[in-house]
């Protein structure tokens, strides 16, 4: 599902995609997650098929016009796991709200390892 709003200007939409691809960069960008890796082995097997690749490992829901958001990474080795998924959890709720003007209602982060 896209999300849809009005404005002055008219009717905006952006796919799920589109927010998806957006949050996978905005947490590969943040200090200490090593990469964004896929959540199933589907998605690991349709990552193949893709051009884009920053969207993997990165789950949206939308409701109305809120955004769901799920993480799923690999962190550095030795940093603190509380701090390093906070600070992913500001950066891309920031960076979504930021882009598309909606609220994101929540971002669960899912360490799947660490990384020398």
């Amino acid at each position: 599902m896209a999300l849809r709003t009005k404005n002055s200007y008219g009717a905006i939409t952006v796919s799920d995609d589109v927010i998806a691809s957006l949050a996978g960069h905005l947490a590969t960008e943040c200090y200490g997650v090593v990469e964004v890796v896929p959540f199933n082995f589907s998605d690991s097997f349709s990552d193949l098929f893709k051009r884009n690749g920053k969207s993997r490992g990165v789950r949206i829901a939308t409701k109305g016009d809120r955004i769901f958001v799920d993480l799923f990474v690999k962190i550095k080795y030795g940093l603190p796991v509380s701090a390093v998924s906070s600070s992913l959890k500001k950066t891309v709720k920031y960076g979504l709200e930021h882009f598309t003007g909606m609220i994101v209602d929540s971002i669960d982060v899912h360490v799947v390892g660490v990384k020398l």
